[in-house]
């Protein structure tokens, strides 16, 4: 097959489809597959991949979007099938359909629920919330074209059970077009990655006596990045926060850490270089995902597979990753002084962090590489026919 990919973050910049579409697009080269990708990228020209990347800059939200239909309508008249991981994605589906070229599009998250919250529109209701309630006019006109883009595709994946049923149960999209199928993870493990906490600080210069909560996330405000500067109040002082990634709250949420006088315990590192994140994942003490929302985090299976416990908000996909008291300990959202407990228990007693950590690499079965990366292949050849 000839497949064109989209993603809207691609290396060096982070974010889950900058992990999940290169490793698609490798395994489908492996396969024998012609693949060529169509991403949002900071890097002009990527490299070192067996398949060609387009890159298109980030600029203006509507002009990067239009930039972008026009690469996938170019593009797609070459491909045999488009496959789309973007959730904004009416001008995309409708550059494939405009090529005649058969559509599937992978969702990470409501897309209306996520504009909606970044406008204002709601309040600030949760996702949850979101798909339990009507809203004004904007909310509504933007819900039908979402269930229009969706209609337009001739099959939809979902990564987790709770966005599967979102199109079946809130837009009424048939059934057997929405398939779940997890997403896949094919990156370092425990056992490959052999340096041990003790050595990862040392090649990254962090401090051996301190003790280091790591959260790895686009800084957008349902990541909650502010509450798990809350909970580090409530932490004794040998405890650090390390913050990788980059997004619209930085500065917020860096004059947040500043006002709490924690500036010198909270560390904004930037968009860390891919390589270096299981460094990173390696000299923490404790992984934490606060967020409000989570279609199924690709990060929470890289951290699990390289063995350091999890503490996680019991929201979306969360819990089909990390299984409260087995693998990790979840809590609930927007609740700093549970998150502070459930972090300090996991620091005060490194015996349970090594059991919920083997645990987790017991779990990563169900998310393997070749059953999960077989199974979009299988979609995508269906389709193409």
């Amino acid at each position: 097959m000839r497949i064109l990919l989209t993603s809207p973050v691609f290396p060096p910049d982070l974010g889950g489809p900058a992990v999940y579409v290169p490793h698609l697009g490798r395994f489908l080269a492996a396969r024998g597959h012609q693949v060529h990708v169509v991403a949002f990228c900071s890097d002009p020209k990527p490299q070192g991949y067996p398949f060609e990347v387009t890159s298109v800059a980030r600029g203006a939200l509507p002009v990067r979007y239009l930039k972008a239909a026009w690469q996938v309508w170019r593009k797609a008249r070459a491909a045999d099938v488009v496959y789309i991981n973007e959730h904004l994605a009416l001008l995309h589906v409708f550059a494939a359909k405009l090529a005649l070229r058969p559509v599937v599009i992978r969702i990470m998250v409501d897309g209306i629920w996520e504009i909606s919250h970044r406008k204002g529109w709601i309040g600030g209701d949760t996702i949850e919330t979101f798909e339990t309630k009507s809203y004004g006019l904007r909310v509504r006109a933007a819900r039908l074209l979402q269930k229009g883009w969706w209609t337009a595709c001739s099959r939809i994946i979902a990564c987790s059970d709770f966005l599967r049923r979102i199109p079946i149960e809130r837009y009424g999209i048939p059934e057997h077009k929405v398939e779940l199928i997890y997403n896949a993870y094919h990156g370092p493990t425990q056992q490959d990655f052999s340096l041990s906490q003790t050595q990862a600080r040392q090649q990254l210069g962090l401090d051996s006596k301190r003790k280091y909560a790591l959260t790895i996330c686009r800084l957008m405000v349902w990541k909650g990045v502010d509450g798990i500067i809350d909970a580090l109040a409530e932490l004794p002082a040998d405890v650090d926060l390390l913050v990788a990634g980059d997004g619209d709250m930085l500065a917020s949420w860096t004059e947040h850490a500043r006002a709490k006088g924690l500036a010198a315990r909270v560390h904004f590192l930037g968009n860390v270089p891919y390589e270096k994140i299981p460094l990173f994942v390696r000299a923490a003490d404790v992984f934490v995902l606060n967020s409000e929302y989570e279609g199924l985090s690709h990060t929470l299976l890289e951290v699990s597979a390289l063995g350091t416990p999890i503490v996680a908000t019991n929201v979306c996909g969360n819990p089909e990753v990390v299984a409260h008291e087995t693998n990790g300990l979840l809590v609930p959202m927007r609740n700093p002084s549970e998150l502070a407990k459930a972090m300090q228990r996991i620091l005060s007693d490194p015996e349970l962090g090594r059991r919920f950590a083997q645990a987790g690499l017991a779990r990563m079965q169900r998310f393997s590489r070749e059953t999960t990366f077989g199974r979009v292949e299988q979609v995508l050849r269906e389709v193409s026919q």
